[in-house]
């Protein structure tokens, strides 16, 4: 088995030496690079360099430079999809995005993970785990999902939270741990008044 295959089947692989996995970064980063080299106007350009690096992408899509990720092959983004400045995805497991799922500043999702074994960690070993976020769901600034985790459908993950288990779909969920503070209920249309159709 090769250590890509150790990786994507969720066991300690050779992320430091293996070879084929540094080409694999080596090529991602340097499609990063490019992209986050352009202006903002570039737009078209940007896309396709998106199009290039990413393992599926909708057809509306809009990532904010400056962004990184390991691989790019192994993200998924669904239709409408934004992430604003400094996103980091680790994917060295699937990361997969439902539809209209928008990222604030400074969000981190990472399935990368290291032994707690010190001899094992020194060897270069970790273990990768797939991060899945449903539709409609919208993280606030400098959340940080660590692997393995998946968040449901139509909620919210408040600015600073550290989300190292599953949340549910339809809730506000904040902290570190990140943990449910409450349900998302049509009251919440009413909060900023009037809405956008009524104005």
């Amino acid at each position: 088995m090769t250590e890509k295959e150790k990786m994507l089947k969720g066991l300690l692989y050779d992320a430091n030496y293996d070879e084929e996995l540094i080409q694999a970064r080596t090529r991602c980063k340097d499609l990063c690079f490019a992209f986050n080299q352009l202006m903002p106007s570039q737009s078209a350009e940007q896309a396709a360099i998106l199009r290039k690096l990413l393992g599926k992408v909708g057809r509306q899509f809009c990532i904010t430079a400056p962004f990184w990720c390991d691989y790019g092959s192994h993200i998924q983004i669904g239709e409408n999809f934004y992430t604003n400045h400094n996103c980091i995805i680790l994917d060295g497991a699937p990361v997969v995005f439902g539809d209209n799922v928008f990222i604030a500043p400074n969000c981190t999702f990472s399935t990368a993970g290291h032994p707690l074994d010190v001899e094992q960690r020194n060897e270069g070993l970790e273990y990768a785990y797939p991060i899945t976020v449903g539709d409609n769901v919208w993280f606030g600034a400098s959340v940080t999902v660590l692997p393995g985790v998946t968040i449901g459908s139509n909620t919210v993950i408040g600015a600073g939270s550290v989300v190292n288990r599953d949340i549910p779909s339809g809730v506000v969920a904040v902290g570190n741990p990140c943990r449910v503070l409450r349900t998302i209920t049509e009251e919440d249309k009413k909060k900023y008044g009037r809405t956008y159709h009524e104005i």
